[in-house]
């Protein structure tokens, strides 16, 4: 019987760091000391060296190249920026470099770390993309290490979402460029659509519009070519954004033609009965109607309206019971200005321009009682698995690499090697509490919240989602306890809000990854207090997210401290283990704890949801192989 998810999955170990790597760092700091008395000029000179030798043929993750490069960044950014580079940063480097995951801890400095491998990968002069997980921090980041490049007679460029085509060709013209990974995916998929339509063009069309408009040149690509890839948050971006592609679609009428079909398959669903008319899968998220459930719905009862049907009757059925029994409000959407818009589960940020496909988006403002938009049509679209692997090289940096192992490698063909802490941890992990029910978890949450901030420490408390963002924040203003609420927020007001958790006294309530990528750094005297105590309130359905929220403490040596809060209650358990939340409330005494130790089966069911996931990822990964094989053989069968 299969004990574990690695061994499901076939074991592939992370790496660590070898006493070569340890060699080629002592080498880089005394090389880094020799160029300590140059001027800029002839800096510059010496990275316009390395530039030749790598344009004669040279390979970038050559020792001769990394040593000499790796002690041009360090002397650059003594220089430019003030900080000088960590033996684990410069480890870190060589495991980029050399096209690994580099597993770092919150704190150590990954913005710092990018610049080693962009700079070597950059020697070869087709451009390197450094993608970070939000525009605040593309923004942050090219504002920070540009002035590097520059002392190196690099450009950096950045990647602005809504930027003309001119811009967005000069920013991935730079030598390094820096912006949020979807956006470069989309332009991925715009210039493809754009190649498509030329080539679909008829003859001469071409011609005519530069007649037409004298002086304006035809369209371009905006992107040169997909040579290096650098992933910040590198775990959240392959494997928890892998399963949602990247669309670019467009309407396909100014109103939803088929609302009186949305409408009527709403009104349908409280007639609908689970078992006799349709089957459920909760953990499997899977509604489909029994032969009864087809009879009941096609029944004379209910006036289809076939002429505007986009899609057949049963689906629109089906996609309002999923609505029902799956879509949460202010946990998979918000409501906001007259529209329903999409919140990421990850992350609790909201985004206003993405939706559902295949009706599940007009089934949702069917139920919200508002405007019901028009189908999209899908003009171009890639998975995040094959666009990432479009790359020739491939590389990133995460503090929950572990665990994740035998995807990486078999998906991205990358290795995991895990850099030591500069500092030794000193984060206190303290036993989980259980309970019967939420209500009896939240008063818990409250009361351990009060206990800690009353003696002075600041606390930052995760939930999953906005509703038990808000739950919560309603009870720590009935019992007078100060505190700042982030959640569906993605901007640089998300950054300043989770730098500032660390301040004496401060509660801090957030979605779970809200403010991924910022640094928490502890005020004056709070570590001498004891820390940032960290209150994670459910389990995740991946313990890498779990590993990442009590990560947030205890960074670079700091003190800190976390506990995990469940209950029966919570969306693991009810989900994947349903039969577990029955025998945790039977075990809770008269005040609704749970003394007995359920962590084991708990992690277990993580687990079970774990395999789910990279079954589904899988799934993505063949049939992505497959259709290049397909395409290639039709190629090949036409060039014949």
């Amino acid at each position: 019987m299969i004990s574990s998810l690695s061994q499901a999955l076939g074991r592939t170990r992370s790496q660590k760091p070898t006493r070569r790597d340890h060699e080629l760092v002592r080498s880089v700091r005394r090389a880094a000391k020799e160029l300590a008395s140059l001027t800029e000029v002839q800096l510059r000179q010496r990275a316009d060296d390395m530039r030749a030798l790598v344009e004669a043929g040279r390979p970038a993750a050559s020792p001769d190249v990394l040593v000499p490069s790796f002690s041009l960044v360090h002397e650059a950014a003594r220089r430019t920026i003030g900080i000088s580079f960590y033996d684990v940063q410069l480890l870190a480097g060589l495991a980029l470099a050399r096209g690994a995951v580099a597993q770092m801890q919150t704190g150590e400095g990954k913005t710092f770390v990018a610049a080693l491998p962009a700079f070597v990968h950059a020697l070869a002069g087709r451009g390197v993309h450094v993608m970070t997980s939000n525009s605040y921090l593309a923004d942050r980041d090219h504002e920070l290490m540009s002035p590097l490049f520059e002392c190196l007679g690099m450009s950096a460029g950045r990647l602005q979402q809504q930027s003309d085509p001119a811009a967005k060709r000069a920013a991935y013209a730079s030598d390094v460029t820096y912006g949020p990974g979807y956006e470069f995916g989309f332009d991925y998929l715009r210039d493809q659509v754009m190649l498509r339509r030329s080539e679909e063009a008829r003859l001469g069309d071409a011609f005519l519009a530069r007649l037409r408009d004298a002086g304006v040149a035809p369209q371009q690509r905006v992107q040169r070519g997909l040579a290096c890839a650098i992933v910040d948050e590198v775990d959240h971006v392959l494997i928890d954004d892998a399963s949602s592609p990247l669309i670019i679609s467009q309407p396909t009428a100014d109103t939803a033609e088929d609302a009186q079909a949305h409408l009527l398959a709403r009104s349908v669903v409280p007639d609908l009965r689970e078992g006799a008319d349709y089957r459920f899968d909760a953990a499997a998220g899977l509604i489909q109607l029994t032969s009864r459930g087809s009879d009941v719905v096609h029944g004379d009862d209910y006036p289809v309206p076939w002429k505007v049907l986009l899609r057949p009757w049963t689906e629109y059925v089906e996609q309002a019971l999923r609505v029902e029994l799956l879509m949460r409000r202010d946990v998979h959407y918000v409501v906001q200005e007259g529209e329903v818009r999409v919140v990421d589960e990850s992350t609790g940020r909201i985004f206003a321009e993405r939706s559902w496909r295949d009706g599940l988006h007009q089934a949702i403002e069917a139920k919200e009682g508002v405007a019901i938009s028009a189908d999209k049509r899908s003009i171009a679209r890639i998975t995040r698995q094959r666009f990432f692997r479009l790359y020739d090289r491939r590389s990133g940096m995460t503090g929950t690499a572990v665990g994740s192992e035998a995807e990486f490698r078999e998906f991205y063909g990358l290795d995991v090697v895990v850099i030591p802490l500069h500092r030794p941890g000193r984060r206190t992990v303290h036993p989980s509490r259980c309970f019967a029910h939420a209500q009896a978890k939240w008063s818990a949450v409250v009361e351990e919240v009060r206990q800690v901030h009353a003696g002075g420490r600041p606390v930052l408390v995760g939930t999953r989602n906005i509703v038990d963002s808000e739950t919560l924040a309603a009870q720590l203003r009935e019992q007078g306890i100060p505190h700042l609420l982030l959640n569906g927020v993605q901007d640089a007001d998300e950054a300043a809000i989770v730098a500032g958790a660390g301040r004496a006294s401060t509660v801090t309530i957030a979605t779970n990854m809200a403010g991924r990528g910022t640094d928490i750094k502890l005020a004056a005297g709070v570590a001498e207090n004891g820390g940032l105590h960290v209150i994670a309130t459910q389990r995740h359905s991946s313990r890498r997210i779990d590993r990442q929220l009590i990560g947030r403490c205890g960074r670079q040596g700091d003190p800190g401290s976390a506990r995990f809060f469940l209950s029966a209650d919570d969306e693991l358990i009810r989900t994947h283990r349903p039969w577990l939340a029955r025998t945790m409330r039977r075990a809770a005494n008269a005040e609704g704890e749970i003394l007995a130790d359920f962590d084991f089966a708990v992690r277990h069911t993580q687990q079970v949801a774990e395999k789910a996931g990279h079954r589904r990822r899988r799934q993505l990964f063949h049939s992505d192989r497959q259709r290049d094989t397909s395409m290639a053989k039709f190629a090949g069968e036409a060039a014949e």
